[in-house]
């Protein structure tokens, strides 16, 4: 069985890229292990490590996840039997790790034991010459070195724009590296890649200086990156960059990690411009993907949490005027404009655009709205805020846009819409399904014990609330939320932010005993939900009271202690270290409806009649 594989490969693909291309176009491997790294920050896809051989060294490899439905449907595992199709080899941190495009498993041979007796591959690599060459994007063709791609690009540009910048039409036929392969130890590189959003130019003003930057959205068929130029680089790339087009974008060009509260992409980094980073227009427009899309149905608006960042698609029921709102913590006014979406699910939620996307919509009622990156809030109900990192299309050429308008063409004109209240319990304005429990039909039930994020709606009394830790102190720059440390008298260092506040911001998260009719649980509660039930008083209101010593903190927490509260619940296994256990978080919280609650048992007391 060992004779399936190809040995000597991977020595090939890391020092000897010619061979490889003359020998190897299409090397066969051994998986010897999968070992998942789990997602990353924000809503980044679970990752997995592999180990592969073939049968005369192993090496350490990264699975792009494209290829992650080839593990979830059981095609790779261990000791499966894979030809490589196009990959990326990588020197990272001391080690040579190669990033796997494009794989094409043969389940024929099956799965057998490890083949050969393979040794490390950096092992043999101290004993070998290498060349140090990396593969190309699609597995070995490198026509033209990049250094040399870009040394002719930069004399073009210099010449004609006076350094920097890019040009019109390019052709480029050096290494490509996918956006996914992309780190702060990657180098020399150049990816091709679609521009999906570009936003306006942004000018600061402080004390020590002033400004301007913009950014834009790049995506390849591995996955997408945020790149943001200032200043000069404002001048130089901004009107070239244009939203839908391909571009060649070349080093240099920092990659550090990425500022998510800035960005909703799935990337742990990000891209920053130089004056002579090259970026050049594609003549080939249409081998390069559109805008991606992870869409979430109207209703199940309701189980996404507050803040969360989702796609949502649906038909435009309503278009309100332009509006202005006038920002609390900048006392400039922003322009607004509130749409009504609908979908197939017989929900509507009301979306809300700024800025330049809300004073130039011309988009005709009844037309199909794609949003890609809106922020999930909950006043009124759920509804949708888009991101200045968000995109919205009208009539997109997709699958779920043409299956909406056929729907709404033949039948949805004439449905009538739910909207989203407050808590997500039934009722007969949302129509939605009952999902209430008492407390021992979610610990009977086993909700959150799963490998599903469970939800339910409790009605239950709080009989206690812990008070020792309550609160922290958290970051002041919006969006951030992360915990500060005191720095030596000096101030409160965000480590996320690298800055230094006067003082922290102090946000709720809260421990509370709950208590129905049928047993006992524990709840975490956030600042939103917090202030709900310290009836609408903030954190630091109470840390003052705790700094003073002031026997009215006492007396707040004996006011909230006592309280019939409607809970909408999220129960999910959280694990630490070998100990693993359900964690009850409240998404919203509100007082008991007595009159509501009143009117349901007179309801139930009737059919229980009849």
């Amino acid at each position: 069985m060992a004779d399936k594989l190809t040995p000597g490969a991977l020595m090939s693909i890391f020092t000897d890229p010619d061979r490889t291309a003359r020998n190897f176009a299409n090397p066969v491997a051994q998986c010897l292990q999968i070992k998942p790294l789990g997602a990353g920050n924000g809503q980044a896809p679970e990752r997995y490590r592999l180990v592969l051989s073939d049968s005369l060294h192993y090496a350490q490899c990264m699975l792009g996840t494209q290829l992650n439905s080839l593990i979830h449907d059981g095609l790779l595992q261990r000791g499966s039997i894979m030809k490589l199709k196009e990959y990326q080899a990588q020197f990272v941190k001391g080690k040579n790790i190669l990033v796997l495009l494009d794989v094409e498993p043969m389940p024929e041979l099956g799965t057998p034991d490890k083949l050969g007796d393979p040794e490390a591959i950096e092992k043999a690599l101290e004993a070998a010459p290498q060349k140090q060459a990396t593969t190309g994007f699609y597995g070995v063709k490198n026509e033209q070195t990049q250094e040399t791609k870009t040394q002719v690009q930069r004399q073009i540009n210099r010449g004609n724009a006076g350094g920097g910048g890019g040009g019109g039409g390019g052709s480029h036929t050096g290494t490509l590296y996918p956006i996914e392969a992309l780190s702060m130890y990657s180098h020399k590189w150049t990816i091709k890649a679609r521009v999906t959003q570009k936003g306006e130019i942004k000018t600061w003003h402080k004390a020590s200086g002033e400004g301007k930057l913009f950014s834009v959205n790049f995506l390849d068929e591995s996955g997408e990156i945020r790149a943001t130029g200032f200043n000069e680089q404002v001048d130089q790339f901004y009107d070239l960059l244009q939203e839908g087009n391909v571009y060649y974008i070349s080093t240099p060009c920092k990659v550090q990690l990425a500022k998510k509260q800035f960005s909703n992409l799935p990337n742990d980094y990000e891209l920053t411009f130089d004056r002579e980073t090259v970026i050049e227009k594609a003549e080939d427009q249409s081998n390069v993907p559109q805008v991606r899309y992870n869409f979430c149905n109207i209703q199940e608006l309701n189980d996404v949490e507050k803040d969360a960042t989702v796609d949502v698609i649906g038909v435009l029921k309503g278009v309100e005027e332009v509006s202005q709102i006038v920002s609390k913590s900048t006392q400039k006014p922003y322009d607004k404009r509130e749409l009504t979406l609908v979908d197939d699910t017989g929900y509507q939620v009301r979306v809300t655009i700024w800025g330049k996307t809300a004073t130039s919509f011309d988009a005709a009622p009844e037309s199909v709205v794609a949003f890609k990156g809106t922020k999930v809030g909950d006043f009124g109900g759920r509804s949708l805020s888009l991101l200045s990192s968000g995109t919205m299309t009208v009539d997109p050429d997709i699958p779920e846009a043409h299956r909406l308008k056929g729907w709404y063409d033949s039948s949805g004109r004439n449905d009538s819409f739910a909207s989203h209240s407050n808590l997500a319990s039934t009722s007969a304005a949302t129509g939605r399904k009952e999902d209430l429990k008492t407390i021992s039909q979610v610990k009977d039930e086993g909700l959150g014990m799963g490998d599903q994020t469970d939800y339910f709606t409790v009605k239950a009394t709080i009989v206690h609330i812990k008070q020792e830790t309550f609160a922290y102190p958290s970051c002041l720059n919006q969006g951030c939320n992360k915990k500060v440390t005191n720095d030596m008298g000096d101030g409160w260092r965000c480590e996320k932010c690298n800055q230094t506040h006067e003082r922290p911001e102090y946000r709720y998260v809260m421990s509370l005993s709950v208590n129905d009719h049928t047993g006992q649980m524990w709840l975490s509660c956030f600042d939103d939900t917090a202030r709900v039930i310290m009836n609408g008083k903030s954190a630091d209101q109470l840390m003052e009271l705790k700094e003073n010593e002031d026997p009215q903190l006492t007396a707040e927490f004996e006011a909230a202690n006592c309280q019939k509260i409607t809970f909408r619940v999220r129960a999910k296994t959280d694990t630490f270290g070998d100990q693993s256990r359900i964690r009850y978080s409240v998404m919203s919280a509100a007082p008991l409806d007595y009159k509501s609650e009143g009117h349901k048992l007179a309801d139930l007391i009737k059919q229980m009649s009849m």
